[in-house]
């Protein structure tokens, strides 16, 4: 015992450190004196020295002081703010290099938290971007104020300080573009400004969404109230200098919470919603809607759910965690019949509304959870023989979990965004599931997030 307190991390303690993978976050992992230390941009391979600047009982976290030894795939950022924004972490590793650590990251997660053999799961290549820049579709900026001027952007890594952005490196340009404009009319009509400390002022985020097949542009200003000075001004000057706009929208949080959208939505200016295409499908997006960031890549992800689904056309589907739609109406034309189910109502309208746009008549939507939805279902009769999960990053209610364990569809299709998660949950699910195919998708290049679609069959009892 006495020996182990002798060999523990100290604060501040610096020591040379190997990197050997990297963490979930991004982060590198190495190990000193069979401790783990996480180190943020530090890259597998590297030798380094670090500071630890915080020790927990079974890990201590530390920064970079000096690289002894660089890794081959270390890159110079493209960002001139990544290192403080925190909104990116692997903009200095070289893209292709990016892509195999985040089937590794995988990997790592179904080591950890299931007892499934690896050998027996084919696990794939990610599948990256040709171009891995200027991909996101929508920019939710923090607005504050510093020396009378309007800035917009994001809260830097493990701080209150809001980092300005102009531009980022991410995002797409008309999105930049937006934003850029909003806040200079902000500026110049002296709207009050939020103060996320003293929660006093008025506009707390901009965000702008843009329809990248479509080119169309939604603004929608968060506030704290419903009253919102110079009103008509504001959408004038919108529409003015950003005539591509075709949405101008208010929604009100008045509420202390790290959650961007608030309950209540208001149009000021044009249509609820802008539409964007994906292949041969169109959809529209309100607001509060969720939809994938980068559509591009989008195409591809729901092209493999299609594959991993392998519908014949006799099947009945559940799309749970359904959004607008999207991947229920990706598969529709290979499936007997579609249901789909989502808490937030918006998401619901929207989904029927595209169902109906597509003539797709066999595909119903409801607003509600799947857990609850589904046992209902099956009691009157209706059993599906495919469940595809598209859930948030928490992943899968532990009460639809059960429900799937005791419907039993042949085949569950799940769509992750986070791989721990996802582990946590095939292992639940492996009591009568295996799982065959994992097939890694980089929906966001230059961060540490992967995507992925599991094909996860009902085993022959």
């Amino acid at each position: 015992m006495k020996q182990e307190q002798s060999v523990k991390i100290k604060l501040n303690q610096t020591f040379p450190l190997t990197i050997k993978r990297l963490g979930i976050n991004g982060e590198g992992v190495g190990y000193f004196k069979k401790q783990v230390v996480f180190v943020p941009g530090a890259l597998p391979g590297e030798e380094v020295v670090v500071e630890a600047l915080k020790v927990h009982p079974k890990f201590a976290e530390a920064k970079i002081k000096k690289i002894r030894k660089k890794s081959e795939h270390r890159v110079q950022p493209l960002c001139p703010v990544y290192e403080e924004c925190g909104g990116c972490q692997l903009q200095h590793l070289q893209y292709s290099q990016q892509l195999k650590e985040k089937r590794d990251i995988v990997i790592q997660a179904l080591e950890r938290h299931t007892k499934l053999s690896l050998d027996q799961i084919e696990i794939k290549e990610t599948i990256g971007m040709e171009d891995p820049w200027n991909y996101r579709n929508k920019s939710q900026f923090q607005v504050g104020s510093r020396d009378g001027k309007v800035l917009a952007g994001l809260y830097g890594m493990n701080s209150h300080k809001l980092i300005n952005i102009d531009q980022c490196a991410v995002q797409h340009p008309k999105t930049s573009k937006a934003t850029g404009k909003v806040k200079r009319i902000l500026q110049d009509l002296q709207i009050p400004i939020y103060n996320e400390r003293t929660r006093k002022g008025l506009v707390r985020t901009i965000v702008t969404r843009v329809g990248i097949q479509t080119g169309e542009l939604q603004i929608v200003l968060i506030t704290t109230k419903r009253e919102l000075p110079k009103k008509q001004l504001i959408v004038q000057e919108i529409k003015k200098r950003l005539p591509e706009v075709k949405s101008i929208i208010q929604n009100i949080n008045g509420q202390k919470t790290s959650l961007i959208f608030g309950e209540e939505t208001i149009n000021l200016e044009g249509k609820d919603f802008i539409q964007e295409t994906l292949g041969d499908l169109s959809f529209e997006l309100s607001a509060r809607t969720f939809f994938q960031l980068n559509p591009v890549q989008t195409v591809k992800l729901y092209n493999e759910v299609k594959k991993a689904a392998g519908l014949t056309g006799k099947e009945k589907v559940v799309d749970a965690y359904c959004g607008v739609g999207t991947i229920g109406l990706w598969v529709s034309d290979q499936a007997a019949d579609i249901r789909g189910m989502d808490i937030i109502p918006e998401s619901i309208e929207d989904a029927k509304k595209n169902a109906a746009r597509h003539g797709i008549k066999h595909a119903e939507y409801v607003t509600g959870k799947a857990e609850v939805l589904l046992p209902k279902w099956v009691k009157e009769g209706w059993k599906p023989d495919v469940i595809i999960v598209d859930p948030p990053r928490t992943g899968l209610d532990e009460q639809l979990i059960k429900t799937i364990l005791k419907v039993k569809p042949k085949k569950v299709v799940y769509v992750s965004c986070n791989p721990s998660t996802l582990a946590k949950d095939i292992e639940v699910l492996s009591a009568s599931y295996k799982v065959d195919m994992i097939q890694p998708v980089d929906m966001f290049p230059q961060t540490s997030h992967v995507e992925c679609i599991s094909q996860i069959v009902l085993k022959n009892d």
